[in-house]
C-alpha cells in the first residue's frame, strides 16, 4: 500500500494470457526466447560500438543509448511476466506494479524522444553534411541525450503521482501482462477524469511532439536526397537514414493506436496485443534491423566471425 488508507488493495492479479498450462508454458518459452534475443541483440551492438573507434559518433552513440534503453525496458517487466506464466498466483504488490508502471512508461517515452534525435541527427548529416561535426559534436549529442533521459523520468512522474492518490476498492485483477495505466484507471472506484486528462496530453505532447519532429526531419531528408543526381548517391544517402525509418513506422504504428486514442475508448484485450507487438517486439527486432541495414556494423561482425 503506498499511501496510507487510500486503498484497500494492497496487491493485483496480473491476468496475463489466461489459458491451459501448455499455453502457458508455451508462451513461457516464447517470451524467454525473444528476451534472451533482446538482450544479445542490444549488447552486442553496445559491444561492437564500444570497441571499434571508427564507431565512435553520434549515431553509433544514440545507437547504443537506444540499445541500452531497449534492454531496461524489456528488463522492467518481462521477467515478472515470465514468472506469472509458471505461478499459480500472478500476484504482485501495489508499490511494485506502481514503479513498473512508472519505468515501463518512463522508458517508452525516452524511446520516442530518442527516435526523434536520432531523426534530427540524419537530418543534420545529410541536409548540412560539411556543417554536420561542428553542429553535432559531442557535447551537444551528450546534451540531446541526457535531455532524452530526464523528460522521459519526468514526463510520467506527475502521472505515477496521481494514480498513487487513486482508490482501489473492488476488483484487483489486472488485464493486462503488466501494470498498465489504462488497467489502473479500469480498476480505480473514484474518478479518473483528471488521470486520464494527464495521460492523453503526455501521449500527444511525447508521442505526437516526437513524430512530428521525426517527420519534419524525413520530409527535408527525402527533399534532399531527391536532388542528389547519382544513383550511387541516393544508395549512400537511403542507407543512413534506412534502419532508423524502418524502426519508427514499426514504433509509431502500434503506439499512436495504443496511447493517443482516449484509454476507455480502446479494448483492453486490443491493447494487450497491440501492446506486445510494440513491447516486446520492439526491442527484439531494432538490434537487427540496425545490424543487416547497416554496412559498417555488418562488416566488424564479419571480421569477428572469421577470428573465431
Amino acid at each position: 500500500m503506498m499511501t496510507g488508507n487510500q486503498t484497500n488493495v494492497k496487491e493485483f492479479i496480473l491476468l496475463g494470457f489466461p489459458g491451459s498450462w501448455y499455453l502457458q508454458i508455451s508462451l513461457f518459452m516464447l517470451f524467454l526466447f525473444m528476451y534472451i534475443l533482446t538482450l544479445l541483440g542490444n549488447i552486442t551492438i553496445i559491444a561492437v560500438v564500444g570497441t571499434h573507434r571508427r564507431l565512435h559518433s553520434p549515431m553509433y552513440y544514440f545507437l547504443c543509448n537506444l540499445s541500452f534503453l531497449d534492454i531496461l525496458f524489456t528488463t522492467t517487466y518481462i521477467p515478472q511476466t515470465l514468472a506469472n506464466f509458471v505461478s499459480q498466483s500472478k500476484t504482485i504488490s501495489f508499490p511494485s506494479c506502481l514503479l513498473q508502471m512508472y519505468f515501463v512508461f518512463s522508458l517508452g517515452c525516452i524511446e520516442y524522444l530518442l527516435l526523434a534525435v536520432m531523426a534530427y541527427d540524419r537530418y543534420l548529416a545529410i541536409c548540412h553534411p560539411l556543417r554536420y561535426s561542428s553542429a553535432m559534436n559531442t557535447t551537444f549529442s551528450s546534451q540531446l541525450v541526457f535531455g532524452s533521459w530526464v523528460s522521459g523520468f519526468l514526463s510520467v512522474s506527475v502521472l505515477a503521482f496521481l494514480i498513487s492518490r487513486l482508490t482501489f476498492c473492488g476488483p484487483k485483477i489486472i488485464n493486462h501482462f503488466f501494470c498498465d495505466i489504462d488497467s489502473w484507471i479500469a480498476l480505480s472506484c473514484t474518478d479518473t477524469h483528471l488521470i486520464e486528462m494527464v495521460y492523453i496530453a503526455i501521449a500527444y505532447i511525447v508521442i505526437l511532439g516526437s513524430c512530428a519532429v521525426t517527420l519534419v526531419s524525413y520530409i527535408y531528408i527525402i527533399s534532399t536526397i531527391l536532388r542528389i543526381p547519382s544513383a550511387q548517391g541516393w544508395q549512400k544517402a537511403f542507407s543512413t537514414c534506412s534502419a532508423h525509418f524502418t524502426v519508427v513506422v514499426i514504433l509509431y504504428t502500434c503506439s499512436i493506436f495504443v496511447y493517443v486514442m482516449p484509454s476507455k475508448q480502446n479494448s483492453l484485450n486490443m491493447n494487450k496485443i497491440v501492446t506486445l507487438l510494440n513491447n516486446v517486439t520492439t526491442p527484439l527486432l531494432n538490434p537487427f534491423i540496425y545490424t543487416l541495414r547497416n554496412k559498417e556494423i555488418k562488416e566488424i561482425l564479419r571480421e569477428a566471425f572469421r577470428t573465431i
